[in-house]
């Protein structure tokens, strides 16, 4: 088990370094190639870039994956909804509808008159 981690741990740190790197990279080419000529606006440097890749990352949440937080809630609902009778599910589905609206064909119909 300590060879494993032996090895893990400076692959983990060079795979960081390099996401970063290649992130900021990406980030600054792609800015700098559509931004300035379209709307005027300043290039970017590789700190700048990666300031926004980091803000984007602060703001919008993971990279990807189903983990953490997220995952769980829909884990719980998945298994609250598996427990519902035929009968409670039908009707939640009707205060479903109730409260945001009807959705299916009719509603597709309607928005078309």
């Amino acid at each position: 088990m300590r060879r494993k981690w032996f090895f893990m741990v400076p692959a983990a740190i060079v795979g960081i370094i390099l996401f970063c790197f290649i992130g900021g990279e990406l980030v600054m080419h792609l800015w700098n190639w559509l931004l300035p000529p379209l709307f005027g606006w300043h290039t970017l440097t590789f700190w700048q870039a990666f300031g926004i890749l980091a803000l984007c990352r602060i703001l919008f949440g993971s990279l990807g994956g189903r983990h953490g937080y997220r995952s769980g809630i829909r884990q719980r609902m998945h298994q609250r909804w598996n427990r519902l009778t035929p009968e409670e599910r039908e009707r939640f589905r009707e205060k479903m509808r109730t409260h945001c609206g009807p959705r299916g064909p009719e509603t597709a119909a309607d928005a078309r008159t």
